[in-house]
């Protein structure tokens, strides 16, 4: 419970940044953050991949609350999902495992992460599926946090973080108390199943790619569109499961 506990407040400086974020393409919304933004959409698979490589569960959840807002795109989502290994890297270094094994876990989960990122991104756009505009009004409609009722960003910032953060503490603390998923509990299991033996490379893989830490959670919570969220939960499932598949034998 007190790694929960710690884990959990980790999240916070992740979700106040990218609410802080959001709330500035809001309050200037055409200029040029969001021209930038927009632009920066392009390699966001890249980015995402990489960013999605820190072992802290903040990430995916921030990916989410940036994708409900419009300002990522979907391969960029995925990206983040799939490089995400949560606590998987520090459980293997406290079990003192070699340092090539963990490198090649990083790489091959950012490598792939980039290549899923980028096609997912390629095929929406030939099959001329509308960009998702920057909406982060959507966010206070989805949530009735009634936040712009308040001047500036900050307030608004802190208001979205606060109310995502008790939610995410809520609905983490009873799946780690069940074992359910998702949660950065799975992570460890995997790390200490594979340690001992009793799951294999491949599982272990398949397992890190599919998790996405509490990114999913969030993801339900902060985008109004289900079949949207579900289509995501699926496709990081079925690429995940083949990806640990064809990747196990690398570890």
């Amino acid at each position: 419970m007190i790694d929960f506990v710690k884990e959990t407040l980790l999240l916070l400086p992740f979700l106040f940044v990218t609410y802080l974020v959001l709330e500035a393409v809001e309050a200037h919304a055409g200029g040029a953050l969001e021209r930038w933004l927009e632009r920066a959409k392009s390699v966001g698979p890249l980015a995402g991949a990489l960013a999605g490589a820190i072992p802290q569960c903040g990430v995916s959840a921030a990916a989410a609350s940036l994708y409900a807002g419009g300002v990522v795109t979907v391969g960029t989502l995925v990206a983040v999902f799939l490089s995400t290994s949560d606590e998987l890297i520090p459980v293997l270094i406290s079990k003192q495992m070699p340092a090539a094994l963990m490198v090649k876990i990083v790489a091959i989960k950012v490598a792939a992460a980039i290549a899923v990122g980028f096609s997912l991104n390629a095929i929406l756009a030939f099959a001329r599926h509308i960009r998702r505009p920057v909406a982060v009004h959507d966010l206070c409609a989805h949530s009735h946090c009634g936040c712009h009722e308040h001047k500036g960003i900050l307030v608004p910032a802190l208001i979205h973080t606060a109310e995502i953060f008790i939610f995410i503490v809520v609905v983490s603390g009873a799946i780690e108390l069940a074992m359910l998923i998702p949660n950065c509990a799975v992570s460890v299991a995997g790390a200490e199943l594979y340690c001992k033996g009793a799951m294999s490379a491949g599982a272990l893989m398949s397992s890190s790619f599919a998790g996405s830490g509490l990114g999913l959670l969030v993801l339900f919570r902060t985008n109004r569109n289900l079949k949207e969220n579900l289509a995501i939960l699926a496709v990081v499932y079925v690429v995940g499961v083949a990806l640990g598949w064809l990747t196990g034998h690398l570890i």
